[in-house]
């Protein structure tokens, strides 16, 4: 029979505050047991699941879209090495995207904003005639929508 750990020594194992792993749980992300005094205590292997959810949020991914991926491993035994292996490989495009985005806006912060004029208006290098007005309020060039 595998060893059941409370709340507190998952959290405590984990770096994951016990509120976040109650709410984890009522999302439907990691499952417990209830002991005959109520309390929970969750199987050692939750701590992987946990470890995903936490790489995942920062990576930028809602728990709507940690849920849906965690809904991908099996049901009928403890996710294997190979298991998380085949998950994680879904992330590599992602991965690329976040870092070709990453890279991008380093170049804006070291070319454009650190000129000096701080100014989309007068910029005649990245903004001329005021171009990046036309498509909306904001950094337009920096958010993917424009450029």
């Amino acid at each position: 029979m595998e060893q059941l750990l409370t709340i507190n020594q998952i959290s405590r194992r984990s770096g994951v505050a016990a509120s976040a792993l109650r709410y984890y749980e009522e999302r439907g992300l990691i499952a417990s047991e209830r002991a005959g005094s109520g309390h929970r205590r969750f199987p050692r292997w939750v701590l992987r699941r946990i470890a995903f959810i936490v790489f995942a949020q920062r990576l930028g991914m809602s728990l709507e879209e940690v849920g849906a991926e965690l809904a991908r491993l099996p049901s009928d035994h403890v996710p294997t090495g190979q298991d998380w292996s085949q998950l994680s490989q879904r992330w590599t495009h992602r991965i690329d995207e976040r870092i070709n985005e990453l890279k991008r806006l380093k170049i804006g912060l070291t070319e454009c904003i650190s000129c000096g004029c701080l100014s989309l208006e007068r910029c005649q290098l990245v903004n001329p005639d005021d171009r990046a007005s036309r498509l909306g309020p904001g950094p337009r060039y920096w958010v993917g929508k424009g450029g």
